[in-house]
C-alpha cells in the first residue's frame, strides 16, 4: 500500500524512539538503523486502517524483530573473534534516547548494556521496555504475546541480573574529568603504583577488537594486572602508530553517559574507553577498537568542537 503524507509524518515522529528501543536492545546503532529500516517497510505494507494505535503497532513490530536478531545473534557471536562489546555512542547522539531519570540513563550505560548481554532475548526486551520507556507490564505483556504476570517475572529476574554486576555511581562532568586526567596521568608516568591507587580491588579490563585489532580475549582482573597492561598500553611504539594509522590524540568524553576517553587519529576515532567509576575508585576499563563499531562515533565526532586533547599517545 502507498502511504499517505501523514502516515510517513507520524513513523517520521515516532522514529527516534524506535532507534533508542532498537540500540538497547541491540547494542549495536548499525543493527538498531536495519531494524527501524525494516519497521517502516512493514509500516507501508501494512493495511494501517487497521492500527488502532500506530505507536504500540510500531513498537511491537520492532521489538519482536529485534528479538529474532538477538536469538540470530547469540549464535554468530560464538563465531566473533574476541570479546563482544556494544557499539559506543558519543554524548549527543540523538539513539542515546531519553535520559531525564536515573533508571532512563542506566540502561543505555556501557555497563548495563554489557551486563544485559547475560539476560534472554525476552528478559531484555521487558528491562529495556519498563526500565528505559516506562511501558507498563500490560502493554509488554501484548507486545511480546505473554501474560502480565510473565512479564513482571521476566522484569524482576532481568533486574536482579543487572544488579548483580558493580553498581554504577553518577557522577558530575567536573568529577569526571578530574579522575580520567589523574588516570591518564598515572597511566602515562611510567609507573604501576600510581595507577593501583586508582583501581578498585576488583577491577577489570576488557577490550573488543573484532579480529581487526589485537584484543585479548580474558579480560584483564585485578588492580596489578590492569595497571601493567593500561601503563604498556599508553607506552610509545612504532608499533601501535602504525596500527592505528598515526599518533592519537587523546580527549575526555562521555559515551553511553559514561566518562571516557577517546582516541582520535586525523579525525578518526580509532578507539573508545569507557570508565565505570564507583566511590572505591575505577571498576572497569571497557575498549572498543573495532573499526567497524567506531564509524559512528567517527561521524558524530566531526559535528562537534572538542578542544584541545589532553594528551598525544603512543
Amino acid at each position: 500500500m502507498s502511504l499517505t503524507v501523514n502516515d510517513v509524518d507520524r513513523f517520521v515522529a515516532f522514529k527516534p524512539r524506535l532507534e533508542a528501543i532498537a540500540y538497547r536492545l541491540l547494542g549495536s546503532a548499525s543493527e538498531a538503523e536495519d531494524a527501524v529500516q525494516e519497521t517502516f517497510l512493514r509500516w507501508q505494507a501494512a493495511d494501517l486502517d487497521r492500527v488502532e494505535v500506530p505507536e504500540a503497532w510500531l513498537t511491537k513490530v520492532l521489538t519482536n524483530l529485534c528479538l529474532n536478531q538477538l536469538t540470530s545473534a547469540r549464535a554468530r557471536r560464538e563465531t566473533y573473534v574476541g570479546r563482544w562489546l556494544p557499539e559506543p555512542l558519543l554524548e549527543g547522539d540523538p539513539m542515546l534516547g531519553p535520559a531525564d531519570t536515573a533508571e532512563q540513563r542506566e540502561s543505555v550505560s556501557y555497563a548495563v548494556l554489557t551486563l544485559m548481554e547475560r539476560l534472554s532475548p525476552n528478559e531484555r526486551a521487558v528491562y529495556v521496555l519498563r526500565e528505559a520507556f516506562d511501558y507498563p507490564h500490560r502493554e509488554i505483556a501484548e507486545i511480546l504475546d505473554i501474560t502480565e504476570a510473565a512479564s513482571q517475572q521476566l522484569f524482576h529476574r532481568a533486574k536482579k541480573h543487572v544488579a548483580d554486576g558493580k553498581a554504577r555511581t553518577e557522577i558530575d562532568e567536573a568529577t569526571a574529568r578530574r579522575i580520567v586526567e589523574e588516570f591518564l596521568a598515572a597511566a602515562t608516568s611510567g609507573r604501576t603504583e600510581p595507577l593501583v591507587r586508582l583501581l578498585t580491588a576488583d577491577v577489570i579490563s576488557v577490550g573488543d577488537g573484532g579480529g581487526k585489532i589485537p584484543a585479548r580475549v580474558k579480560p584483564f582482573e585485578g588492580p596489578l594486572a590492569v595497571a601493567t597492561f593500561l601503563r604498556g598500553l599508553f607506552k610509545p611504539a612504532e608499533a601501535k602508530r602504525a596500527m592505528v594509522g598515526g599518533r592519537p590524540e587523546i580527549y575526555f568524553t562521555t559515551a553511553n553517559g559514561e566518562p571516557a576517553v577517546v582516541g582520535v587519529v586525523d579525525g578518526r576515532v580509532v578507539a573508545i574507553m569507557c570508565l565505570e567509576i564507583t566511590a572505591d575508585g575505577i571498576a572497569a576499563f571497557r575498549n572498543q577498537v573495532n573499526p567497524d563499531k567506531l564509524a559512528r562515533a567517527t561521524a558524530q565526532w566531526a559535528a562537534g568542537d572538542h578542544g584541545e586533547p589532553l594528551l598525544t599517545a603512543l
